[in-house]
């Protein structure tokens, strides 16, 4: 028989019970999503921390966080990563520019518009506007923007946004222009930022949810949730990338 799935409330105090996060929350396979109306820049941190991908849902109350602990996950090891010949004749064609937190708000306006259902707003969206700011203050933790740019126009064709946590990189959200002349840019941006993260030396990149095929074409092999934060716990914890 069907069970609904239920979605708890989570706060500081149950994240920082290792048992109750160990049993509760890591061990229960039926249930992903959990919410929260704290908006605190450090539990939002902690969250992310402990292998939660938190997004937004709307109430008759307001908007709320929704932090979801996956089911599995869509993980990249850059030895993996798979280059279609329409991304290598953009590479060649050498008619763009690539670049980390240059165009930081103009990621996330690009992304508000182009996204119908959009829950990269309000209260989360000054979120991550906050925690961009903070970069510097933040230990183990940092946002960042990925942008590819027409070297003629100046225009941003893709990009998305993401955080750092020890030696990882998280997508969060991204975009790219629905212009015919601007088709693979998108896929373009992604391998530029695998590259990107190899070059520094980041140990995989985690684009959360697996089901969708352009991650599977990119190369992301599919772990489930415990094999997932055994890695996780590993490399989260390391030092920090310096990507600068």
């Amino acid at each position: 028989m069907y069970k609904q799935p239920q979605i708890y409330y989570i706060t500081h105090e149950k994240l920082q019970d290792k048992i109750y996060f160990k049993e509760a929350i890591c061990s229960d396979m039926e249930n992903s999503y959990y919410w929260s109306d704290d908006w605190s820049l450090e539990f939002y941190i902690e969250l992310a921390q402990a292998g939660f991908i938190s997004t937004t849902y709307e109430t008759k109350g307001g908007l709320v966080l929704l932090p979801e602990l996956q089911y599995d996950y869509a993980v990249l090891d850059f030895k993996d990563i798979h280059i279609s010949k329409k991304v290598k004749k953009l590479l060649k064609e050498d008619s763009f520019s690539f670049s980390i937190n240059s165009r930081f708000h103009e990621v996330l306006e690009n992304i508000s518009t182009q996204h119908k259902y959009n829950w990269l707003k309000e209260e989360y969206l000054e979120l991550i506007k906050s925690l961009y700011n903070a970069n510097n203050k933040k230990k183990n933790f940092e946002i960042i923007s990925a942008e590819v740019v027409c070297k003629e126009t100046d225009e941003l064709i893709a990009g998305e946004v993401g955080y750092i946590i020890g030696s990882t990189y998280t997508s969060l959200s991204g975009f790219s222009l629905k212009e015919k002349k601007y088709n693979n840019y998108g896929n373009l941006q992604l391998v530029l930022l695998a590259k990107y993260l190899e070059k520094c030396r980041f140990s995989f990149w985690n684009l959360g949810h697996s089901h969708m095929e352009y991650k599977q074409k990119l190369g992301c092999k599919t772990y489930e949730r415990n094999e997932f934060l055994k890695r996780w716990n590993v490399d989260s914890n390391s030092a920090i990338i310096n990507h600068a």
